[in-house]
């Protein structure tokens, strides 16, 4: 008898990571057996299926290398006192789990092409049954071999604690509902993630005469999502300072600026994912063709975080180098620091 036949249905999204962690492959296709009907003893390799367009699979994924490649940061070397050199360099993470919302090939694009051009080792791609044929076609397309066909927070626990089948990952991005953001919160203390993405939000930023079906168009875009997305609109009339702290108030995942005095706001705003420009620039541009990632902050996290960029794959290691005199110079700093913290082993290494 399936274990899940005796437990308790009223669980929470931390039992469901709790038992993957401990039960592994088990646990993921059990889970996954209760919530999408997944046979089989294994979480089993996505095989490509479905109509891809792929030409436009290919225009959008190089653009999104294009513009993640331009971001590459520069190592650093600095001589910071004499015989005192300090090095920083950007060096790639190993291993990177995707999650993939359902079918949203988009998003495999976000997450998988920036690991890529970071350097990334191994990449790793989870994502729902329904859609996963297409995701796994244009997965094939950018040259990533290993999508699994598991979705929800057994996904994600999957590649934060790893089983005998899905590796245990360095960092675990992409967008995803809210038990996947949930999962994500809660393996944070174990594995990096980027932040929470989803639901959706978008504000809308118009002056007063702007189309209406303009307004409407944006709000609809995002409001598709599902029924927990957010739309706001901001009327930008005499105020623009007003309208900017409305707008920084929101710090929405995605803000849209129509008009002459609403455009001219976006140099100034601080709080948002992304922010697009104009009659022409709907969101949905940058949600599949800009280049731009579509991966960004929402629930407020603006405030603090920016979207996905290649950074998102690397950390930095820093090396540093001292030299004989440079110690000499260093160690009455290092003697006199040591003493107010009362740690006289450290004191001790400032003469050799």
């Amino acid at each position: 008898m399936s274990r899940l036949v005796e437990i308790d249905r009223e669980f929470t999204i931390a039992d469901i990571v709790n038992d993957v962690r401990t039960r592994g492959d088990s646990a993921v296709m059990e889970w996954s057996r209760l919530f999408d009907g997944v046979e089989g003893d294994v979480p089993a390799q996505a095989q490509p299926a479905g109509e891809l367009p792929g030409d436009a699979v290919l225009f959008a994924a190089d653009a999104i290398r294009r513009w993640h490649a331009a971001q590459r940061p520069r190592d650093l070397a600095m001589e910071v006192n004499p015989g005192v050199v300090l090095e920083r360099r950007w060096v790639p993470l190993s291993t990177v789990g995707v999650y993939v919302p359902s079918g949203l090939v988009s998003s495999l694009l976000m997450g998988a092409i920036p690991a890529q051009e970071a350097g990334v080792d191994r990449i790793v791609v989870c994502t729902p049954p329904r859609g996963a044929g297409l995701v796994a076609a244009a997965a094939a397309l950018i040259g990533i071999d290993e999508v699994y066909v598991v979705g929800g927070a057994q996904a994600i626990a999957a590649m934060a604690y790893g089983t005998a089948t899905i590796p245990r990952v360095d960092k675990i991005v992409g967008p995803g509902g809210g038990p996947v953001n949930e999962a994500k919160l809660l393996v944070s203390r174990d594995v990096a993630i980027d932040l929470p993405a989803g639901p959706s939000e978008v504000v809308v930023a118009a002056d007063a005469g702007v189309e209406e079906s303009l307004i409407e168009q944006e709000l609809a875009a995002q409001l598709e999502h599902g029924p927990d997305s957010r739309a706001f609109v901001v009327r930008v009339g005499d105020d623009p300072d007003a309208a900017l702290a409305e707008i920084d108030g929101y710090a929405a995942e995605h803000v849209a600026l129509l008009g002459p005095t609403a455009e001219s706001l976006a140099p100034r705003i601080r709080n948002a994912g992304a922010v697009f420009v104009g009659k022409y620039a709907p969101v949905p541009a940058g949600d599949y063709a800009t280049g731009g990632n579509h991966v960004l902050p929402t629930g407020g996290w603006s405030r603090s975080v920016g979207g996905l960029g290649i950074e998102s794959f690397m950390k930095t290691v820093t090396v540093q180098r001292i030299s004989q005199e440079g110690l000499e110079l260093l160690a009455p700093t290092i003697e006199a620091l040591a003493d107010i913290e009362g740690l006289p082993h450290h004191k001790a290494t400032a003469r050799r």
